[in-house]
């Protein structure tokens, strides 16, 4: 007997042209739909935007730019470490640095290439090198064909230095949230790839963490390879972050925005220590439930209800790359911080028992209490929770409370976006 064809292949039948797909028809409906955004894009995590547009950076974007300016006649770059809290322009000025570098270079006929990688994706040394690898490869010089998958570290590095000394002069690769990596020794590999004989190329690393205690970590001879320039950069202030507001304002259609919601944005940002990624996620949601509601203006309402959406895209980045057994022990954590709103923290042992009725609600592996400890001392040093020691009672030894950095419903609505942990909601 003949199968009969599944939903999808009759479905992928009736509209082998997209023209004609119903899910995507605009009806005069959609055209009398009001126009809100004029180049949204100016609202994306990840823009790098125009350097009239870049704003307080100034500073940090010559100090930066003295320290690759050698590549641009053909000598080695200093590597960079760049520290700051979320939202102060690092990524952003690492970026754009980065690129105006790469095209001065190439204005002298110096072959220089630049990649980006976002650590809290690429976390270990094999996807940190299969990212620059095949980044870096151009098959036309190289006639190489860089697999996804099915080989490791060693052997991407080695593809790695044959494309450097094939197609480049100098290489700046930029790790983005250093500190998720899961090995120090990527920054090894890269930083002394020359020096060791690996390759010709001259190979500069701009790493950008957010956390100022990054580089006590480090194993010395990491630390005594880099050799690296240290920038901090400080939270933006309020005029600053109402000029940055100012500066997306044509992301909108004309009087689309109502006169209080770049301050209002502004405002709520500063609060924030200065977070101007913040700023910008939010004026980007607030547009998103103004377009959704088909109203023609956004307005304070909008900013204020889109503060709570953002809250929670942000904390969903911090999660980027955690495992589901993390999640699970944050939702633990969560449930215990609303059941007992004037705790000021709980001890990994209650955690832990929580943990467990989480897991088991959804036929999860359970991991020992020794694991669970140490995972929470991980999201502890990523920002996600706080943890401190406390001296216990009569007879007992010292111990470690934990508590939530966010708010607890918050994190809830996070974790529960997750569609394998649905189950829990």
């Amino acid at each position: 007997m003949a199968e009969e064809p599944s939903q999808l292949t009759d479905f992928n039948e009736r509209f082998e042209d997209p023209s004609e797909d119903p899910l995507f028809d605009f009806d005069e409906e959609d055209n009398d739909r009001a126009n809100i955004f004029a180049r949204k894009e100016l609202l994306k995590v990840g823009h790098v935007p125009e350097s009239t547009r870049i704003v307080g950076r100034d500073d940090e974007i010559k100090a930066v730019a003295a320290e690759l300016r050698p590549i641009v006649h053909g000598d080695p770059p200093n590597n960079v470490m760049i520290y700051g809290k979320t939202g102060t322009g690092k990524s952003l000025v690492a970026r754009h640095v980065t690129e105006r570098a790469r095209r001065a270079a190439t204005s002298n006929d110096v072959a220089v290439g630049t990649v980006y990688v976002d650590c809290a994706q690429h976390n270990t040394q094999t996807r940190v090198a299969r990212t620059v690898t095949r980044s870096l490869n151009e098959t036309d010089a190289t006639d190489f064909d860089i697999p996804r998958a099915g080989i490791g570290s060693g052997e991407y590095y080695d593809y790695l230095w044959e494309i450097l000394d094939t197609a480049y002069e100098s290489v700046i690769i930029i790790l983005d949230e250093v500190d998720r990596l899961d090995d120090d020794d990527i920054l090894m590999q890269l930083s002394r790839a020359r020096e060791s004989g690996k390759a010709d190329c001259h190979l500069g690393v701009i790493a950008v963490s957010n956390k100022i205690e990054y580089r006590d970590r480090l194993n010395e001879r990491v630390k005594s390879s880099l050799r690296e320039e240290e920038f901090v950069f400080q939270p933006y202030d309020a005029n600053q972050l109402r000029q940055i507001m100012k500066h997306r304002r044509d992301a909108f259609y004309d009087n689309v925005l109502s006169d209080d919601v770049t301050p209002l944005t502004a405002a709520i940002a500063a609060q924030e220590h200065g977070d101007a990624r913040k700023a910008i996620e939010i004026l980007r949601h607030a547009g998103e439930l103004a377009e959704r509601e088909n109203v023609e203006m956004v307005t304070e309402e909008h900013v204020r209800n889109a503060q709570e959406w953002a809250q929670i895209d942000r904390f969903e980045e911090l999660l980027r790359g955690s495992t589901t057994q993390v999640k699970f022990i944050l939702y633990s954590l969560a449930l215990l911080s609303e059941e007992n709103p004037n705790s000021e923290g709980f001890s990994t042992s209650r955690i832990y028992e929580r943990y467990q009725e989480t897991a088991e609600k959804i036929d999860a592996t359970i991991l020992s209490e020794h694991r669970v400890y140490e995972l929470l001392k991980e999201q502890a040093f990523l920002g996600v929770v706080e943890s401190t020691r406390t001296g216990g009672g009569r007879g007992q030894g010292s111990y470690l409370e934990h508590r939530l950095v966010q708010d607890t419903e918050i994190v809830l609505k996070s974790v529960l976006r997750d569609s394998r942990l649905k189950d829990l909601a």
